[in-house]
């Protein structure tokens, strides 16, 4: 299973993380964030990890150029799209970037929401499905409605996001079957700060299942 562990902002953090057990560790390319990195910090967060590690930039309603420049500045393996990109957008970037996973964030607030999920997966590789909250694109510590999901069978492999933390991860595992997951708050101290015991924690469940 894809395990992505979101929002890195230390070096040393993003080297034990990898090194724990993540496949996948992401940086948030949103200024707005509290957990925004610039192309510079991705590549000293970069620098040192493993080969075989997905390193995903997070964008939200940025410009093709603008994804662009950070991905071939930083040397990123993947984009996640978390605002208010369309198909076309994303058939457009995955012209523009065509060795690079696309991955597109849907915030899911019903099943209406879900729906969406088709209209996607022809145009990228990865589909993630996060909490929707009115203000914030991610990160949020909200679940989703794991009951929803239980039917969620899309063409293309995807991601749960939204609240999950070491404590719930084995039920959220034991009810529905994503091919990775995404945490974020659920393993920090505070935005943008990693509390490793709770990735090693994490891990731990995980292993045990």
């Amino acid at each position: 299973m894809r395990v992505k562990i979101c929002g890195i902002t230390q070096p040393q953090q993003s080297v034990a993380i990898a090194n724990l057990g993540a496949t996948a560790l992401g940086f948030i390319c949103v200024p707005s964030s509290p957990r925004y990195v610039t192309s510079a910090q991705i590549q000293g967060l970069v620098a040192q990890l493993p080969p075989n590690i997905d390193t995903v930039g997070v964008f939200a309603n940025a410009t093709i150029e603008e994804i662009s420049h950070i991905v071939r500045d930083s040397g990123l393996t993947a984009v996640q799209l978390h605002g208010d990109e369309s198909p076309e957008f994303c058939l457009l970037l995955r012209e523009t970037l065509s060795n690079v996973e696309i991955i597109k964030a849907l915030r899911v607030r019903c099943v209406e929401h879900l729906e969406q999920a088709a209209n996607y997966s022809k145009y990228i590789d990865t589909l993630l499905l996060d909490a929707y909250h009115p203000q914030q694109l991610g990160g949020t510590g909200q679940t989703l409605d794991w009951q929803m999901l239980e039917q969620f069978q899309p063409t293309c492999p995807w991601l749960l996001a939204g609240g999950l933390t070491p404590d719930n991860i084995e039920v959220a595992l034991n009810q529905i079957q994503p091919d990775g997951i995404d945490l974020s708050s659920g393993v920090e101290i505070k935005p943008g700060d990693k509390d490793l015991s709770k990735v090693a924690l994490l891990f731990q469940k995980l292993r045990s299942r």
